[in-house]
């Protein structure tokens, strides 16, 4: 699922311009560049949770990848002027390093309940990983909708 929710995200954006992932909807809004670039910080967070035990980004990592898990102000600001291949190309190498390390694994480590995420209700490997799939789809939704309102676009149909 993690892949075929990649693959879709890469269709939705694949040919937008500088232009169209950096347009801002409204003063509040993230663009389609930055929250492309969420989804690789969002999965090498879960990474460095689960495969290293970590609860959060080194301070190299947090240089590169803060402001795209912030959002918000930080990433107006900073996440801007690239090309389709520099959001895609960052979330790739983050992936590909996440896939690799899933096959390392067992189902006894997808199935353990982490003590630190459970003091509500036990939460697993499993479920992290789970999240991490359902919230790509969510903001592949939400980059559907910010390019169907891009200034260029037609009316939907829908």
């Amino acid at each position: 699922m993690l892949n075929y929710n990649r693959q879709t995200i890469i269709n939705t954006v694949k040919s937008l311009t500088m232009q169209q992932l950096d347009h801002l909807h409204d003063p509040s809004a993230n663009t389609i560049g930055a929250l492309i670039l969420h989804l690789g910080a969002v999965d090498k967070f879960y990474q460095i949770n689960t495969f290293e035990g970590r609860q959060e980004f080194s301070d190299a990592e947090k240089k590169i990848w803060n402001a795209a898990m912030e959002l918000g102000d930080e990433g107006r600001k900073q996440i801007k002027g690239k090309e389709v291949t520099y959001y895609l190309d960052m979330i790739d190498e983050v992936r590909q390093k996440t896939l690799a390390e899933f096959k390392k694994k067992d189902d006894k480590w997808l199935l353990a309940v982490d003590p630190k995420w459970s003091k509500e209700r036990p939460l697993n490997t499993y479920w992290k990983w789970f999240h991490v799939c359902e919230h790509e789809s969510n903001h592949r939704g939400q980059m559907t909708w910010l390019q169907s309102r891009l200034p260029e676009s037609k009316p939907s149909k829908d």
